[in-house]
């Protein structure tokens, strides 16, 4: 149990310091990834992949208020009682440096909660990251559309992060990102970079994506594709010559297809089909996986959809249980399955085989793969 101090009526004071901000200090300190605030519990720290509960007592629904609302400028405040929920970011010095935190503020069980998720000061190189030297390539398109898939908590942010600051220090481009809210921010090396982050900045997306067009961007960033909408005119982004960045739920890179078709009705399935053959130029699925060693404390798994000619035509053609074999034939051009970066990491010794065996999507095979049985010719479309 990790204890920050002693929590008593008499620690709610008012001032230029919200006494949240302790919360978020200590889980600097503690190198912790999440922070969690439940009302019946004490606050909840994710450290290395796992859940620990302060050494504190258990937060009221007063004290939960005390500490979450004076958080929120009036925006916020009043889209937390519209929705029952609000997005934003929130910066605490802490020695003398500026931590940023993406904040959800939620209601359950008709109480009041959050999560904060600390962003990191500084935006690792891939390398450090332990990404695979084909992320460097997917930097590099003129125009287009590259997708990071992952569920929350995945890392698609941070290597989202890394991609852009590669092309911030190798190439010259004007970035423009549309974020809900910001995440990392960017200091301009080789690059122009414009950030606007919704309501802050902007009013909303769609507002946000017209003054896009007009902004002269040579790559954006349009953060999460949440619905209909937001994929439609990222997709339109890419058609017109420009180069776009966004992440998507879904459980895997060939599960993503299916996942933004779900998006329209029957009747546009087609087209969008096509939209996706034509603009697409890869999807990233990722996964965080806790590792046995010091450092890095989690590493990446990672499945990569590049859309060559035969991927096309399976999208197109609406054939998305072939993508995974398709995947493994395109294995020479840099794709690889969630299992080909697990029995790398192992070989490795970065992660453990019982815990790449709960992740993987086909442990039969990961096991074949570890007893020296090649199974990358099994794949025939």
């Amino acid at each position: 149990m990790v204890k920050i101090y002693e929590w008593t009526d008499s620690t709610f004071e008012t001032g230029k310091e919200l006494e949240i901000d302790k919360i978020f200090r200590a889980s600097i300190e503690h190198n912790c990834s999440d922070v969690h605030l439940q009302v019946g519990s004490p606050p909840i720290f994710r450290i290395r992949g796992t859940l620990t509960p302060l050494k504190m007592p258990p937060i009221t629904e007063e004290g939960m208020i005390k500490l979450c609302f004076p958080m929120l400028d009036q925006r916020n405040l009043d889209i937390f009682h519209r929705d029952g929920g609000a997005d934003y970011a929130k910066v605490v010095e802490h020695k003398g440096e500026p931590w940023r935190f993406r904040i959800n503020l939620l209601t359950q069980l008709g109480k009041v909660g959050m999560v904060a998720r600390k962003i990191e000061r500084s935006i690792p190189p891939f390398e450090k990251l332990c990404l695979p030297p084909l992320m460097e390539e997917l930097c590099k398109f003129d125009q287009g559309m590259v997708l990071l898939a992952g569920v929350t908590g995945s890392g698609k942010s941070t290597t989202i992060g890394s991609m852009l600051n590669w092309i911030n220090q190798n190439m010259n481009k004007h970035i423009l990102t549309v974020e809900d809210p910001i995440e990392f921010v960017f200091t301009s090396d080789q690059c122009l970079i414009n950030q606007r982050e919704l309501g802050q900045d902007v009013c909303d997306f769609h507002v946000a994506m017209k003054h896009a067009v007009r902004e002269d961007p040579d790559i954006i960033l349009v953060g999460e594709m949440r619905d209909r909408d937001t994929f439609e005119t990222a997709i339109h982004a890419a058609e017109t010559g420009h180069l776009v960045f966004g992440t998507i739920h879904a459980s895997s890179a060939p599960g993503t297809i299916p996942r933004i078709i779900d998006l329209f009705p029957a009747d546009m399935h087609t087209a969008i089909r096509a939209a996706i053959g034509m603009s697409m130029k890869a999807i990233v699925g990722q996964k965080l996986l806790k590792t046995i060693v010091d450092l890095p404390p989690r590493v990446p798994i990672i499945e990569i959809l590049l859309f060559n000619a035969m991927v096309r035509k399976l999208v197109e053609k609406g054939e998305d249980t072939k993508l995974h074999a398709a995947i493994r034939i395109g294995a020479e051009d840099g794709m690889q399955l969630f299992n080909d970066s697990l029995y790398d990491f192992i070989q490795r010794e970065f992660i453990s085989r019982a815990a790449a065996f709960e992740v993987s999507p086909n442990v039969e095979e990961l096991k074949m793969r570890l007893k020296g049985i090649d199974v990358k010719g099994a794949a025939i479309l």
